[in-house]
């Protein structure tokens, strides 16, 4: 249009008034239109409330439908209600018979356990078996975890006091029986006594054992749902066992110390010589009857015993004077081997007792873990289906070991006490029986210790161990106190003393005895201890001698001394026996030197009066020229010692000493010989002066070193 128009732009008004005018005709045209077309809107018109009509017919169609579906739809909310009703009954339904089979699966017991409980054999295999298994049953029912409410149903109300009346009487059959079970098993055992009491044997509790281990998963029900009968039970198993196994223990005691009694034989006198005290005798008799009841058949030959001792036997305390008065053959050594025997038969026979019992107890009584209960103020919870009282209450508090412990305790408390009793006999008899009671009760301990050490028979074997030491370091101060209170004869040479030779035989027989021993540590204090003792003893004795002279009792005492050491070869003396030697060898040249003395006294004084010259400053070669040392005056002195005197002086000296020396350690021909070397240097001495103060006089002795040699040797085979 702005095309046609090119004015448009430049003319505006006249643009904006032909498009009026234009305008203007077609609104004309249309009006002519729309009035020519009247007709056609009419025919649409009716058309129009034709349709009007029919959407009403059809609206009403419509309504009646809508009415229809109203009523389907109610009936169908209906049904769905109805079926969602149906499925949640359903689902409570399957709910209700799974508590119901639950509580009839758990909470129902059969009636077959139920007789069992009511009525079972408890004598028999198959009926403790079939009451194990229904005492089993019912500790599921009763510890069966019931969810909240069910407590409230009177049928678990029920069956929950059917259980508990079910649990009392069994538990109460249960108690009963066994307690008729111990007193029967009793009675059979003690009746197989008498034939252990000839014997040094305890009587074995093997058959009790296994006859009560059938029981021992009931003690364990019994254990966690009557803990308070269960203790009952403990208390009267402990209580009989204690008088059963007093009674066997004290007559295998007796027996024991019977025969251990007898290995001292009447009148021997091979120990020491001293007579047993009055008192002595008493207190030993009183040990040997014990210290509980009356013996069973063996108070007779106690008391016969007892009177024959008093009349004939003398002490048999063992020490090292009386073994230094006797050699090695002499010694009794059967009867220590004997006892010795004795000792570890009983220690042999107590320890699978004691070891026997307590696995049976561990077994039995269910008390093999270490903890049971926390201690606490919840201890009562601790069963759910007891509440103990406060007795109990303090032993749940201790662990089950120490239960152990003290059951043991209880049942053999009287085996301490025997064994103190029997160690006291050992020692009254012959107190180097310590030495045997100590290796033989280390050995016990160390091997009680291994299995376990925390176990009764290691803690009982190490507090009698405590005992049987301290007599062993009794025996040992005992010995150093009869060394320190020996008195010699004044009218007799001293010899070797006893406690040296009594030493001797000692650290053999100690030697013999801890050949292997795991307290070696304890023999070996004791042999420093005694050493010690002996070397000041020996220097006492010395010193107090009169009529043998200080060196000799020393030269022979540890010339004895050091062969001794010498030949056992005991490592922790090696220090001693160097000592031995020392002294020996210093008390043999002290000896020597004093008892030769100045074989030739003249001779002697001359030369002394030579040396002092020289010492004074005058020449070796111008001593001869002094005037009282001249050639002549040498001469005069070498005249009074011809060879005939010397051997004289020689002979008289070998007398001296042969009275001074004891036969039995033969160091005669030892001394002589050093003697004759003495001699020698003495004589070489003068001769060296000689030769150096009076050089080209030809002056010499009037014997020479042969002629000497000859005559210690002529002496020494005359003699």
């Amino acid at each position: 249009m702005m095309e046609v128009c090119e004015y448009a732009i430049s003319n505006a008004e006249a643009f904006a008034e032909k498009l009026s005018r234009e305008l203007q005709v077609l609104d004309g045209a249309n009006i002519q239109s729309i009035m020519a077309s009247e007709k056609q809107v009419n025919t649409l018109m009716q058309l129009l409330d034709q349709a009007l009509a029919e959407v009403d017919t059809i609206e009403g169609k419509l309504l009646s439908y809508e009415e229809m579906l109203q009523s389907v739809k109610e009936q169908m909310d209906q049904i769905s209600q109805s079926n969602r009703l149906i499925q949640i009954s359903n689902t409570n339904n399957g709910k209700l018979l799974d508590e119901i089979q639950f509580l009839v699966n758990y909470m129902d017991l059969s009636k077959g356990h139920i007789k069992a409980l009511q009525e079972g054999d408890l004598s028999s295999p198959k009926g403790i078996e079939a009451c194990i298994n229904a005492s089993e049953a019912l500790s599921q029912c009763m510890n069966v975890a019931l969810k909240p409410g069910h407590d409230k149903l009177m049928a678990i109300k029920q069956q929950q006091h059917l259980f508990s009346e079910l649990r009392d009487t069994f538990a109460r059959r249960l108690t009963n029986h066994l307690n008729n079970v111990f007193v029967h098993q009793g009675h059979d055992q003690s009746s197989t006594l008498a034939q252990h009491t000839a014997e040094l044997t305890l009587p074995k509790h093997s058959p009790l054992h296994r006859d009560l281990l059938r029981y021992a998963k009931l003690m364990e029900w019994l254990k966690n749902t009557q803990r308070e009968k269960y203790e009952g039970l403990s208390r009267t198993y402990m209580d009989y066992m204690t008088r059963l196994y007093e009674r066997e223990i004290k007559d295998f005691f007796e027996v024991a110390k019977i025969k251990m009694a007898g290995t001292s034989k009447d009148g021997k006198g091979k120990f020491a010589t001293l007579p047993r005290k009055e008192s002595a005798l008493k207190q030993e008799t009183e040990s040997l009857h014990g210290s509980s009841g009356k013996l069973t058949g063996s108070t007779s030959s106690l008391n016969k015993l007892a009177v024959s001792s008093s009349n004939s036997r003398r002490s048999q305390s063992s020490s090292l004077l009386d073994m230094g008065n006797m050699s090695a053959s002499d010694l009794d050594v059967a009867d220590r081997t004997r006892f010795d025997k004795i000792f570890e038969q009983v220690l042999s026979e107590l320890e699978p007792l004691c070891l026997a019992e307590q696995d049976f107890i561990s077994k039995f009584f269910k008390l093999q873990q270490i903890p049971t209960l926390a201690q606490g103020e919840n201890m009562d919870d601790s069963d759910g289906l007891m509440h103990s009282k406060p007795v109990s209450e303090h032993r749940h508090s201790i662990s089950e070991k120490d239960m152990v412990r003290m059951m043991m305790n209880k049942i053999f408390q009287s085996i301490e006490t025997e064994l103190n009793s029997l160690i006291a006999l050992g020692d009254k008899i012959d107190s180097f029986n310590s030495l045997y009671m100590l290796v033989k009760m280390s050995h016990h301990v160390w091997t009680a210790e291994n299995v376990d050490p925390a176990s009764y028979l290691s803690t009982t074997l190490g507090n009698v161990l405590v005992t049987v030491k301290r007599n062993f370091d009794k025996c040992i101060s005992a010995q150093i106190r009869q060394m320190e209170e020996v008195k010699i004869s004044k009218k007799s040479k001293v010899g070797i003393l006893p406690f040296v030779t009594g030493f001797e035989e000692f650290a053999k027989l100690a030697e013999a005895i801890f050949r292997n021993a795991e307290r070696r540590g304890d023999l070996d204090k004791a042999y420093i201890k005694l050493m010690r003792a002996v070397f000041n003893n020996v220097e006492k004795v010395a010193n107090e001698s009169q009529k043998t002279p200080r060196d000799v009792v020393m030269m022979e005492n540890f010339h004895h001394i050091f062969s001794t050491l010498s030949s056992l070869k005991i490592s922790c003396l090696e220090a001693e026996r160097k000592e031995a030697k020392q002294k020996y060898t210093e008390h043999l040249q002290s000896y020597v030197i004093n008892s030769l003395g100045q074989p030739l006294e003249k001779l002697n004084h001359f030369f002394e009066g030579v040396e002092a010259r020289v010492a004074q400053g005058v020449r070796e070669e111008e001593v001869s020229y002094q005037l009282a040392f001249n050639k002549q005056e040498l001469r005069k002195v070498i005249k009074e010692y011809p060879g005939k005197e010397v051997k004289k002086g020689l002979d008289n000296l070998y007398r001296k000493v042969d009275k001074h020396l004891c036969d039995e350690e033969s160091l005669l021909q030892v001394v002589w010989h050093s003697m004759q070397d003495e001699f020698i240097r003495q004589y070489k001495h003068f001769e060296g002066l000689i030769n150096r103060c009076y050089p080209g006089s030809g002056i010499t002795m009037e014997f020479t070193i042969q002629d000497m040699l000859e005559y210690f040797s002529s002496i020494a085979q005359s003699h």
